[in-house]
């Protein structure tokens, strides 16, 4: 029996925070935010991918019973030159296991940047189009839309946000977030 109350983040390095100091990711933002109502589990690795989080997520399922669970995966598979077959497979598990097990599901998309190509790119960001519409679940399309063209907004990788920039990225999920809590 899924815990309405429980929302967890699945999610790599964008989620938990790397290179950001313990309670500023968007993560931990979100869990102010929504404190007294919802209790928020940030279950995120850095550097994780797709099958990472495939192989974890039955037990974190188990474990924590989120109403909720938010997947934010799928960036570092890109990064590793894995096939996009095997993304979409995965990140599709991930969502069908948590659906079995009572949680709603946001899924988060991510786009590669500009160097990997603009065929790339589109074939990459139908992988989050086709398993939110498969599976039926709410699609976040582009994740660090809201930081697009703001070197600023970014740690020296070009990677990772800053922590001025977690706020914007709450911001932005916070609308595709909102009605899965009611």
């Amino acid at each position: 029996m899924a815990h309405a109350a429980t929302i967890l983040v699945l999610g790599d390095s964008l989620s938990a925070g790397y290179g950001l100091q313990r309670d500023q990711g968007w993560v931990d933002l979100l869990g102010k935010k929504v404190a007294g109502q919802h209790q928020v589990v940030n279950a995120s690795v850095s550097g994780e991918t797709s099958a990472g989080g495939r192989s974890r997520v039955a037990v974190l399922l188990q474990q924590h019973r989120p109403g909720i669970v938010i997947v934010e995966l799928g960036g570092n598979d890109a990064l590793r030159g894995l096939p996009l077959n095997t993304t979409t497979d995965n990140l599709s598990a991930i969502v069908q296991l948590s659906q079995q097990a009572g949680a709603k599901v946001l899924l988060v998309g991510m786009q590669m940047p500009a160097n990997y190509g603009k065929a790339y790119n589109e074939k990459f960001s139908a992988v989050y189009r086709q398993v939110s519409e498969q599976r039926q679940v709410r699609l976040m399309p582009l994740f660090l839309a809201p930081l697009a063209g703001k070197r600023e907004a970014f740690q020296v990788d070009g990677i990772h946000p800053v922590a001025a920039a977690q706020p914007l990225l709450l911001e932005a999920i916070w609308p595709y977030l909102k009605p899965l809590l009611k």
